[in-house]
């Protein structure tokens, strides 16, 4: 990024749930530590390039421990040999104040861009934050850069909007993208994106020119809808309407962001915390050939019988899932097989440790034809838990602490109560079909991208550019409710699921309650983070007209 063309600010994300889990057992070990380390080795060769072509850096390295990264940046400036005005923000470290329960490992509130906004205008070249919004570290970069006040609400959202497409790296350039086959996009090694800001807070989304991957509208597209559920976007600083943005192409590899409005943050402030919920074991049996349900009914029965007289006692859960994997006649082995996984959890490290892992392995010599497992005997792994708290925000100290080491303090903006929710949009009228329909995958007619929210997951479903595209969204929008979703995907079939409409972006968002359990670190199913929930969806079979195909 540093190389391949113009830059001014150059941002880093690298606080995901699961990891501020892992920062908090790393603060455990040793209380200095508790930020990500893998920036230091990046500022290595970095630094000295950014201060040579003039580009800040901000990140959210810091973790639970930004002050310690910014010392250790400081340490690594003289040590280099490159002087660097490092800063940093502190304030969402909530822990100390009690009253989480018990266990908690973090608690940090989820802050806005106005410590990076501040640092920057007093010439910070490094600036190194905890737990803020992924979004926040571009909007803060861009209040600092135009001046923005609090109540330049829509350009401040349309930074918002340029920020939470940058956050995911090449997921907005190719990665991860739905449709890369279909449209050839050549994601061998995409490019990472920049957003060129506008003083109204409108933006272009692009790369730097020879780099892999793809900006179009589709790619695009498929980031926003990543990790969001209402079209209500709320933030810190401000509240972006995602049913207000407007994608167009602006050139090749070019796709411009505008139209988007603001409204006043919510009152209160997000808290992720973060717990150790227990320890967990695995066990994944391989059942080849014929008969897969009587092998399996056959081992189920048999650590049944060794969980009731175990002297421990019965780990608290236990959860038995069996994929048929396999197919008939089967020219190649793996092929021929089924997956049967036991899944237990325990407060009690002893009730899932080596007595489940050793009674499943002695069971090879004493249980269905063709035994084996996928993994060696374990002694079973603590496992967390991620939850959502709130607060009112101004109970939330936001602090920069400014290159010169003066502090100052960032003033909350002025907030609003909850609004309600936004009516749905009017629908257009339904397609209705000319001709015959076929059995198709939905993918044939939409992208898709889904990823984690906590314990809930969401589903973004959109229909790409084309010359039937309002047509199939006339289909897409009456066909797939709610109440379809859960019937094509039958594991959230007794969850709570919402859906919204963004006809702007021709895309539905659906919101699944409570299909990751406890959250990702918790591991609650096959696929923890729900990053393949959409690729499902797209798999499922449905009666198509086949003018659309």
């Amino acid at each position: 990024m540093l190389t391949g063309g113009p830059l001014d600010v150059l941002t880093g994300d690298y606080l995901a749930e699961l990891t501020m889990l892992i920062l908090g057992r790393d603060r455990m070990k040793d209380p200095s530590r508790g930020y990500a380390r893998t920036f230091l080795r990046q500022l290595e060769e970095g630094l000295g390039l950014a201060r040579e072509r003039g580009v800040a850096l901000v990140a959210n390295a810091g973790g639970l421990n930004p002050a310690g990264l910014a010392d250790a940046v400081r340490e690594l400036a003289d040590r280099v040999g490159v002087p660097a005005r490092v800063a940093h923000v502190e304030g969402d470290d909530l822990r100390a104040r009690g009253g989480w329960g018990e266990g908690v490992l973090t608690a940090n509130a989820y802050l806005g861009g106005g410590g990076i906004a501040a640092c920057l205008r007093a010439g910070a070249d490094v600036v190194v934050t905890g737990r803020v919004t992924d979004a926040a570290l571009v909007g803060g970069a861009a209040a600092a850069h135009f001046g923005w006040a609090e109540d330049d609400l829509d350009a401040l959202a349309g930074a918002v909007v340029a920020g939470h497409v940058l956050e995911c790296g090449a997921q907005a350039t190719g990665g991860n993208y739905a449709l890369f086959a279909r449209e050839g996009v050549d994601v061998r090694r995409p490019g990472f994106p920049l957003a060129e800001i506008r003083r109204d807070g409108s933006s272009v989304v692009t790369k730097h020119p020879g780099t892999g991957g793809a900006v179009t509208v589709g790619t695009v597209t498929a980031q926003l809808l990543y990790e969001t559920d209402r079209p209500r976007y709320a933030g810190p600083d401000v509240t972006a309407r995602l049913d207000t943005v407007r994608l167009a192409p602006d050139g090749p590899d070019r796709v411009r962001i505008e139209g988007v409005r603001g409204e006043a943050p919510p009152p209160t402030l997000k808290v992720g915390l973060t717990r150790l919920g227990g320890h967990r074991n695995e066990v994944v049996f391989v059942l080849t050939g014929l008969d897969v349900a009587a092998k399996a009914a056959l081992v189920r029965e048999q650590m049944e019988a060794h969980f009731a007289a175990a002297p421990e006692g019965r780990p608290r859960e236990v959860r038995w899932t069996l994929a048929r994997t396999d197919r008939v006649d089967a020219d190649v082995q793996e092929e021929a097989s089924a997956l049967l996984r036991l899944v237990v959890r325990d407060p009690d490290e002893a009730r899932v440790g080596r007595g489940v892992s050793g009674a499943a392995v002695e069971l090879a010599l004493a249980s269905y034809p063709g035994f084996h497992v996928t993994a060696p005997p374990g002694k079973g792994a603590p496992y967390g838990v991620f939850e959502a708290a709130y607060v009112p925000a101004g109970d939330v100290p936001h602090t920069a602490v400014l290159p010169d080491g003066r502090r100052e303090e960032v003033p909350a903006p002025r907030r609003t109560r909850e609004p309600a929710e936004l009516p749905e949009p009017p629908l257009p009228e339904p397609y209705v079909s000319r001709g015959r329909t076929r059995r198709a995958p939905l993918g044939a007619l939409v992208g898709a991208r889904s990823g984690d929210k906590g314990g809930s997951a969401n589903i973004g479903v959109w229909v790409p550019d084309g010359a039937r595209a309002e047509e199939v969204w006339r289909l897409l929008v009456h066909e797939l409710t709610a109440d379809r979703l859960r019937a094509l995907l039958p594991e959230v079939a007794d969850l709570p699921v919402t859906r919204y409409v963004l006809p702007n972006l021709r895309a539905l968002n659906f919101r699944l309650d409570g299909v990751l359990g406890e959250g990702v670190a918790a591991q609650a199913r096959f696929d923890p983070q729900g990053k393949a929930l959409g690729e499902w969806l797209r798999a499922r079979h449905v009666e198509i007209p086949e003018e659309l195909l």
